[in-house]
């Protein structure tokens, strides 16, 4: 080469290198241009679909008379995830003294078509959001993010289902740790699934739960062959289950968290059991300040007003009832009717429990599971060293997908209780 030639050279490898460095710019403008689009697109469906939901979950008035599970309108969600179809559903289901309601709630599938006897269906039950008719999960931004392992159980072949509890999302009475109704709920969402063109569900059921949904999922457990007879329930999984109220509210009633429960509870109480109790005895419960505050607490919704709540609850420490709901009456009564345990369950049941866990202690869910010894239930009972109250579903999760399939099989009762 000459030495003419070097810069030459030199120059047609810089203009190369400046040319494929403009390349690698262009496509990942163009990659970012396609990101932002989708984005665009799934953030204005999403915000499009919101704008709907209050008509969409307004019942009618009156409401027509049908049968539990069936559908009373349903509409499917264009921003579902990759992969899957979704709806929302609003469905006939009953309250604790036997009414017909209105309840909503989503239904999610995997794209593409069913088996041949349909797919097994999950039905989640959601942990705490608040008691608010604006606190219902499938109101959000994006409805499906708190549906725990929602992805993993598609991608399995499952169905997922999640109720959003009577009294969130359509108008009417709060039923926040009323155990009949929020069964009922998670039962009939299963039935108004299968009433959906296209889900192709089948009537084979797991139930999952966590914290206030274990307590649901428990209770459905409980209620399954009675109230709904045609639903094949294989097994029920629940992470830091609320299955003891009167041990929970012993533990909780002293701190921030255990007030924030009861306020959600009040009203939900006060109107279930004011015929049979009165509505000034179960009210004696709070202190003048305590109730007082109870109004502001429950108007707010728990993953959004936190700090609210929070600023609401923390004055109240030590001030806010009269004494433990747990021991006094009626409280004692209802919270016990309203605990897991009434029933037997005669499918497999697997318990998850955090170790750090301070709201649903370990020691009231070790008695929970000793009950269910006690009773010959076939169960699975896994605690995770350092898992806090949130973390619990998502820590039971692996153990929740290694446990599925053996529902379908042949087995051995598990050796939790020796």
């Amino acid at each position: 080469m000459h030495s003419g030639d070097a810069p030459a050279a030199h120059a047609r490898r810089s203009h190369r290198t400046a040319r494929a460095t403009l390349v690698v710019l262009a496509v990942a403008l163009v990659i970012l241009l396609l990101i932002a689009a989708e984005v665009f697109r799934r953030t204005s469906a999403e915000e499009a679909e919101r704008a709907s939901d209050p008509a969409f979950v307004t019942a009618p008035t009156p409401l027509p008379s049908g049968a539990p599970g069936s559908l009373i309108r349903s509409e499917e969600i264009d921003s579902a995830p990759v992969g899957t179809r979704a709806w929302r559903v609003l469905y006939h289901s009953r309250d604790l003294a036997g009414s017909d309601i209105a309840v909503s709630g989503l239904v999610v599938v995997p794209e593409g078509p069913a088996p041949e006897n349909g797919r097994t269906v999950v039905s989640w039950a959601h942990p705490t959001t608040g008691a608010a008719t604006a606190c219902a999960p499938s109101l959000a931004l994006d409805p499906f993010e708190l549906i725990a392992g929602m992805h993993e159980l598609l991608a399995e072949g499952y169905a997922v289902v999640a109720t959003d509890y009577p009294g969130l999302g359509v108008e009417g009475a709060s039923s926040y740790l009323l155990g009949v109704p929020e069964a009922n709920s998670v039962l009939d969402i299963v039935r108004a699934a299968g009433r959906l063109d296209g889900a192709g569900t089948s009537a084979r059921v797991v139930l999952w739960g966590h914290s206030q949904g274990g307590q649901a999922a428990l209770f459905a457990a409980e209620r399954a062959e009675t109230y709904a007879p045609e639903l094949s329930v294989r097994g029920v999984a629940v992470a830091a289950p609320a299955a003891d109220l009167n041990a929970l509210m012993t533990d909780d009633i002293v701190d921030v968290s255990g007030i924030t429960i009861a306020s959600f509870a009040i009203a939900a109480y006060r109107d279930a059991y004011a015929e049979r109790f009165g509505e000034e005895a179960i009210l004696s419960i709070l202190t003048p300040e305590g109730a007082a505050a109870t109004p502001d607490m429950a108007a707010l919704c728990l993953l959004t007003h936190t700090e609210e709540i929070h600023a609401i609850a923390e004055p109240l420490v030590g001030s806010y009832v009269t004494a433990d709901p747990a021991t006094t009456e009626p409280w004692r009564t209802m919270l016990a009717e309203n605990s897991a345990g009434g029933q037997p369950i005669t499918v497999p049941v697997l318990v998850g429990q955090g170790e750090a866990d301070e709201l649903v202690r370990p020691a009231a869910t070790d008695g929970y599971v000793a009950r269910l010894c006690a009773a010959g239930t076939d169960v699975a009972y896994h605690r995770f060293p350092a898992v806090d109250h949130g973390y619990a579903a998502y820590a039971t999760l692996p153990e929740l997908l290694l446990w599925l399939p053996t529902l379908d099989s042949p087995r051995e009762p598990h050796d939790t209780c020796g």
